[in-house]
């Protein structure tokens, strides 16, 4: 059959839906792509956490394939609502690609060398909470924007004040003219977008490694990788989940299923529902297979940073999914779930 498969429009979303294309393709299944506009690209000054309540990146997708429309919607997994309509399901899950952050700066600095008060860039409530956990002195703002545009709001200021300065060199005598042409020619396209951009002054920014690499952009940038343990990532970040609806497509596209992944991201996206956080709550899960048992670890975080529950767990693959719901029920009772509710509280203000 051929199959129809319903992405969004950015460049991030189109390269993860030809990468589902180039799989399904290779089992000789001809696969066509549909951009479809989500209420999260029309509504661009609103933070990811209020637009992921309603599941502002996902929602018109699936309509397309409950329609009938497309046959499968493909969708970053830490975008997905924890609860969706029956009669749609998560036919394929590929291979996971990273799940950890990283932070981005201009000139390669870790966390530790960030100077105090220190401006990072971040849309996400976990990551706010977890940065502030670690450096409380830090000052942490809302951005918004594709992947592409927040690097550039990053790489702006410092790439301005370079080219000032080559220019009054050149102006100076110290430079040959032609200097800063030969300069700007060596830069990167994202660089040189940022050249023109208005400098918003962020000093670094807490992204998704895989959202990066599936950009093309790693090997533009100056960054460090966050350890997952601290930076616990989100349920489901770096993986990819294809949802259907008929008998057909699902069988079709199940075909791009890695087992390992579906386990581990089933383990997450438990926890994340079983502490009813959805988008709202800071709250980290990321799990492991390790022969029989799959390794948990979970961090619930209060927005500011000051109070967290964090545990880990050895869970047992054969029962995955219910061991992971007891886990999460254990977190509420020793706290988690108040902090969710304080988190739910800041965000209805």
């Amino acid at each position: 059959m051929d199959i129809r498969l319903a992405t969004r429009g950015s460049d991030l979303a189109r390269r993860q839906a030809t990468s589902v294309k180039d799989r399904l393709s290779n089992r000789r299944r001809d696969v066509s792509l549909i951009e479809v506009e989500t209420e999260g690209d029309r509504i661009r000054d609103e933070l990811i956490h209020r637009l992921g309540r309603t599941g502002a990146f996902v929602r018109a997708l699936d309509e397309r394939v409950l329609d009938g429309d497309c046959d499968g919607a493909v969708h970053s997994m830490k975008d997905m609502p924890t609860e969706f309509p029956d009669d749609l399901v998560v036919a394929g899950v590929p291979a996971r690609a990273a799940p950890n952050d990283v932070l981005v700066t201009p000139d390669g600095a870790t966390i530790e060398e960030l100077p105090e008060g220190a401006t990072v860039g971040t849309g996400s409530l976990r990551r706010q909470a977890q940065l502030l956990a670690e450096r409380p002195d830090l000052e942490v703002e809302p951005i918004r924007g594709n992947v592409d545009t927040r690097i550039e709001k990053l790489l702006a200021p410092s790439l301005q004040a370079e080219h000032q300065r080559r220019t009054d060199r050149v102006e100076n005598g110290e430079l040959e003219r032609g200097a800063v042409e030969e300069w700007f020619d060596g830069l990167a396209e994202i660089e040189r977008r940022a050249l023109e951009r208005d400098a918003e002054g962020y000093d670094a920014l807490v992204m998704a490694e895989a959202g990066l690499d599936r950009a093309g952009l790693l090997h533009h940038l100056e960054y460090e990788p966050l350890p997952v343990e601290a930076f616990v990532p989100a349920p489901g970040q770096g993986a990819i989940a294809v949802t259907a609806a008929e008998a057909g497509a699902i069988e079709a596209i199940n075909a791009v299923d890695h087992p390992r992944t579906r386990v581990e991201t089933t383990v997450e996206r438990t926890v994340l529902a079983a502490l009813n956080g959805g988008c709202i709550a800071p709250i980290g899960a990321y799990a492991v297979v390790q022969g029989r048992y799959v390794h948990t670890v979970v961090r619930v975080l209060s927005p500011d940073g000051r109070d967290a529950v964090r545990d880990s767990r050895d869970l047992p693959v054969e029962d995955h999914a219910d061991a992971a719901a007891a886990f999460a029920a254990d977190l509420k009772e020793r706290g988690a779930g108040e902090l969710v509710e304080r988190a739910r509280e800041q965000v209805d203000d």
